[in-house]
């Protein structure tokens, strides 16, 4: 007696915590809150913002670059001293003077220095960028798939938590009525209606539901926690969903082509940034076009300029032979391209046949749902045949257990293919989007 006391207890105590501090909420308001806080959209969106700035920098592909330096120099050297002199534009007849050409005396200089650098015609970079649009392309579209699954996730773990309340209302249930039926059996033993073998047959089932609906309750805590993970949210109480479980009837589009899935264009950016990469590899063998042009300003005082000049210019440069290094490159690019078709191609296989047993998945679940319906109908009248035959003393307590035991079961069972149909077709959903 002291037993089931505590076991009483203890299965109070998890239905008090759960009464007192649920937490209501609605899916729309989980899918809200992990499409603002959840981790792994916000690591995603950083990395999107990492492939923007490295197609940024291809700019330089267009832009010009440009810098300014300030530089301070004294010296006695012959060529320079008199290279200075000329650039501050200080020279006198005297300068010619052999000996002062030969022994100069020291002189400062100051040049402040403005210089331009502007690409004309880089291929190879022209395709290094493309590349790398592409890339970054690639990487918003896996942000958008990563958006699909935690879409998909967020549902079945919010299913997932409705079918763990959905459990213990059934649980609690069989728990009242084997309760009942206990209490049926004591005063029959009392009677002397019934054997002590089958009061204790009672209380065994008794026991045995206590146990499942701790076990219901454990789920519920779990899926609650689960849900606040995927919010990223810090879980104060225990969710309660304000949607039931209910069969889903959504129709949904089957005739979407795989080439639309956001991660297939994923893949397929990922693919065409490895194809502008070498054909970048391959330019790389051209001559590169560049202007320049540079303006001065000299003085013998700091931050000073009385004299000044400009220069400019074009240079056509060609780096014929590097040994061997740029087609060793192009053909290990190359490569790279071809493994990243076949890669494609592989997972629009795989995908495809991922969607074809989705389908059948589906249409299971459907035909599962019709049968076990069915069978919950059937059990549910079975159970109030014997239970009124029992209250009559015409039906032995094995029977109504065990009718009772089917009954708990087929609702269990009927709750748990709603959810795997719903699943089934979210999953299918998310296959096809």
């Amino acid at each position: 007696m002291k037993i089931n006391n505590i076991i009483g207890a203890f299965c109070f105590l998890p239905a008090f915590a759960i009464a007192q501090q649920t937490v209501p909420i609605s899916k729309a308001e989980v899918l809200e809150k992990v499409v603002q806080q959840n981790r792994k959209l916000k690591i995603g969106e950083q990395e999107v913002l990492s492939a923007k700035g490295d197609f940024n920098q291809t700019n330089a592909v267009f832009l010009p670059n440009i810098s300014a330096s300030h530089s301070a120099m004294a010296t006695t050297n012959p060529l320079m001293a008199f290279g200075f002199k000329l650039n501050q534009e200080i020279v006198t007849q005297a300068d010619f003077d052999p000996n002062k050409l030969n022994n100069p005396s020291q002189i400062n200089m100051y040049a402040t220095k403005f210089e331009v650098q502007q690409p004309i015609i880089n291929v190879d970079g022209i395709f290094q960028r493309k590349a790398a649009r592409a890339k970054w392309e690639a990487t918003r579209m896996q942000l958008a798939r990563t958006g699909d699954y935690l879409f998909l996730e967020t549902e079945k773990a919010y299913m997932q938590l409705q079918l763990a309340y959905k459990n213990v209302t059934v649980l609690e249930s069989a728990l009242k009525a084997g309760e009942e039926n206990l209490r049926l059996a004591n005063n029959s033993f009392k009677q002397g209606y019934l054997q002590q073998s089958d009061v204790l047959s009672v209380q065994v089932r008794v026991t045995e539901i206590e146990n499942q609906l701790q076990y219901a309750k454990s789920n519920i805590i779990n899926a609650s926690e689960y849900l606040a993970v995927l919010m990223n949210e810090d879980l104060e109480g225990i969710l309660k969903p304000t949607d039931s479980l209910t069969v889903t009837s959504e129709l949904i589009s089957l005739e979407n082509s795989l080439d639309s899935r956001s991660d297939v264009k994923a893949m397929e950016f990922a693919t065409e940034a490895y194809k502008q990469n070498h054909k970048a590899d391959k330019m790389a063998f051209l001559p590169r076009l560049n202007a320049f042009g540079s303006y001065e300003l000299y003085d013998d005082e700091i931050f000073q300029g009385d004299a000044n000049g400009y220069l400019f210019g074009a240079a056509l440069t060609w780096n014929i032979f590097e040994g061997s290094k740029r087609f060793g490159k192009s053909q290990s690019s190359k490569a790279e391209f071809n493994k990243a078709n076949l890669e494609l191609e592989q997972y629009k296989s795989e995908s495809q046949l991922e969607v074809n047993k989705a389908k059948r998945m589906l249409e299971d679940a459907k035909n599962n749902l019709r049968l076990t319906a069915l069978a919950l109908q059937q059990s549910e009248e079975a159970l109030r045949i014997r239970t009124n035959r029992f209250k009559e003393g015409l039906e032995r307590t094995t029977d109504l257990l065990t009718a009772e035991t089917q009954f708990s079961q087929k609702q269990l069972e009927y709750f748990n293919t709603v959810f795997q149909h719903n699943y089934a077709l979210a999953y299918l959903k998310f296959l096809t989007k």
